[in-house]
């Protein structure tokens, strides 16, 4: 810092990170892949109603958006979606199938052309819904899931292997549509064909069971008339997730699985290179890829503890070499052709960029999505990795983020607030980036901590075992034990404490405010509040049985689920609160938080509860976002005793 430091209090830096700029850097490069030899990927609008577009990337250098508003480039199989996309060079033309948001349709779409549907709608329940698609061109067909409703219930539903004609023929004709193998498991991830094209492999799991607790990988052949027979398990089990299968160029079946507690990788059953470290993870989202494998024998991997590096693994020693950069995160998508490997990659300087790898010369360059500076660096926060101990001495992992501003200090002997943020999932983690979210806080000098609570991914089965039957206990004993600990070390301010979270983190923030006196005000976003509702028929298909796990078997313990949730103990809330909600929202509905707040009602607890139209679960649309974070920081200003310059006040009621 200069000699011109200003002394304000906690809270109140001027910060050049606005709302509004946190929204419009909001979203990330997803689903990368080659056409050809050219690279392409969908990317985020959030100005643009929220919208996902493909961007394809010329031999030159040169970006180009392939579809313009509305189209909007996402599925909706199992309500998280999938790789939505898939293209081919046909006729020397490159062709390409996507899915498009709002009526779910697979359209096809060449360069200059209008895009044209090659599935049917359906009235029935939530119609029908594509993913993971690849182009046969040879056989003139799509090779995909269907997810296809057959009731008007979320759980009214059937899932198979498909095949859709190129030709458009299926576009109003449902019974054109090929299933290529017979209904087996309740859930399927896309096919992956031998390069002879006689076998294939995809992953099968059933309710209820999660993909990261149990999968069973299938090998089948394929006949000459392309449907796919003999269908056996070959690795995976009630006991083992296999997270991502895929055949190598010389034949041999690579997949990742965590039967050592580990997600590793094995070729034709035996361990490539063994570690304590996962080569793969939970499978939210149907074309998670975390290896691809290249022609000369090589795999690119997305593999680490905790935080994900791009690496080169060679299978004939088990050797791993890591790509050179800033980056210290890597999401699962991976793209290969000849010795490129593409790639999307972050770090606590960098926003999500397309990343390219040359596995010949090993030069490692961003080809897409460049990241700029919005505001000067010197705004952006400092991460620390932290571990703290937890109830019983176990080991909590966690991001530390201080307030940082390159012009500002608080006055000598003044702590600071700070929010502990608890991730959804709960199967997930928060991944160590740069998010102008947490910088929005930082800047203004309120302190962010990223809990990794037991149940996280990236550290092991065992790890993420310590939530079974404890959601609700261990997340929230977590996240209080870390809040401890830094007030404890003089880091934070123990009166000037706060929670937040979204989906899963909703329900860890409110279950917070419901049983602990650690925090002094929490803000609740698109939550899980009540575990009888949520648990009968309140919510999708995917994690309709959850709970049997995170909670137990609602068969032997039903008490269990009354107890755990925060809508039978809303009169222990005393804490002030935002509740913060999509209306659209099928996996979390609104009718949770409306059931809350009628407990609420007449408690004096201040609060206040903000509904947005046309948002489901994860704020999409700028406008949504920057309100929402106006709102939250307007909290922490009243119940703190903060001063944030230009801010307008949310209104607290009793």
């Amino acid at each position: 810092m200069g000699d011109d430091v200003r002394t304000l209090a906690y809270g109140s830096w001027p910060s050049p990170v606005d709302a509004a700029l946190a929204a419009a850097h909001d979203g990330r490069p997803e689903y990368v892949g080659f056409v050809g030899d050219e690279a392409w990927w969908t990317e985020p609008r959030p100005t643009e109603g929220g919208r996902r577009t493909l961007v394809r990337r010329h031999a030159d250098g040169t970006e180009e958006p392939v579809l313009p508003a509305p189209w909007n480039v996402r599925s909706r199989v199992i309500e998280y979606g999938g790789q939505p996309w898939a293209g081919a060079v046909v006729d020397g033309r490159p062709v390409v199938v996507f899915v498009h948001f709002p009526d779910q349709r697979l359209y096809v779409c060449e360069p200059g052309a209008e895009p044209r549907p090659l599935t049917p709608l359906s009235a029935v329940g939530g119609g029908l819904r594509w993913a993971d698609p690849q182009i046969l061109a040879d056989r003139g067909e799509v090779w995909c899931v269907l997810e296809e409703f057959t009731g008007e219930a979320p759980t009214d539903v059937r899932r198979v292997l498909a095949a859709v004609p190129l030709d458009g023929s299926a576009a109003e004709d449902r019974s054109a549509v090929r299933e290529l193998a017979p209904e087996r498991h309740r859930f399927v991830t896309g096919p992956r064909l031998s390069p002879d094209g006689r076998r294939a492999v995809w992953l099968g799991w059933d309710h209820p069971r999660m993909p990261w607790d149990g999968t069973e990988l299938l090998l089948a052949d394929v006949t000459g008339d392309g449907t796919l027979t003999g269908a056996r398990t070959v690795a995976g089990g009630p006991g083992e997730s296999v997270a991502q299968a895929e055949f190598a160029p010389d034949g041999s079946l690579l997949y990742a699985s965590d039967r050592t507690g580990w997600w590793n990788l094995y070729r034709d059953g035996a361990p490539l290179c063994p570690r304590e470290e996962e080569f793969g993870g939970a499978l939210w989202r149907i074309g998670h890829r975390w290896f691809a494998p290249l022609d000369g024998g090589l795999i690119a991997v997305v593999h680490g503890r905790g935080g994900t590096a791009l690496g080169i693994l060679d299978p004939e020693t088990g050797e791993v070499v890591d790509a050179a950069g800033p980056w210290t995160e890597f999401g699962p998508t991976l793209a290969v052709h000849g010795a490129r490997v593409v790639a999307v990659g972050a770090s606590p300087r960098s926003a999500h960029e397309v990343v390219e790898l040359d596995t010949r010369t090993g030069r490692c360059r961003v080809i897409g999505v460049t990241h700029q500076d919005a505001v000067d660096p010197a705004y952006y926060p400092d991460p620390r990795i932290r571990a703290f101990t937890g109830p019983g001495g176990r080991e909590i992992h966690a991001h530390l983020y201080p307030p940082h501003h390159p012009e500002c200090a608080a006055p000598d002997g003044e702590l600071p607030p700070y929010v502990v943020w608890a991730h959804g999932g709960p199967t997930s983690r928060s991944p160590l980036v740069l998010d102008l979210e947490i910088a929005y806080f930082t800047s203004r000098g309120i302190g962010v901590a990223e809990v990794n609570y037991g149940g996280s991914t990236g550290y092991g089965r065992a790890y993420r075992d310590r939530l079974r039957e404890q959601w609700g206990v261990v997340d929230v004993e977590d996240c209080a034990a870390v809040a401890l600990a830094l007030a404890e070390e003089g880091t934070a301010d123990p009166a000037r404490l706060a929670i937040r979270g979204g989906s899963a983190g909703g329900w860890t923030s409110a279950a917070s405010l419901a049983t602990t006196d650690v925090y002094a005000c929490g803000t609740i976003i698109y939550p899980v509040l009540d575990l009888d509702g949520w648990n009968d028929g309140g919510t999708h298909d995917f994690e309709s049985q959850y709970l049997e796990s995170l909670v137990g078997p609602f068969a032997e313990v039903p008490a269990r689920y009354a107890e755990r949730s925060p809508i039978e103990h809303a009169e222990h809330i005393t804490a002030p609160f935002l509740l913060l909600q999509g209306l659209d929202d099928v996996i979390c509905p609104p009718a949770q938080c409306e059931r809350f707040l009628a407990r609420m009602a007449g408690r004096q607890v201040p609060h206040a509860y903000l509904a947005f139209e046309g948002e489901g679960h994860g704020f999409r649309r700028a406008d949504t976002m920057t309100r929402a974070l106006e709102a939250e920081l307007s909290l922490y200003a009243q119940v703190f005793g903060l001063n944030p310059p230009n801010l307008s006040r949310l209104e607290l009621s009793k």
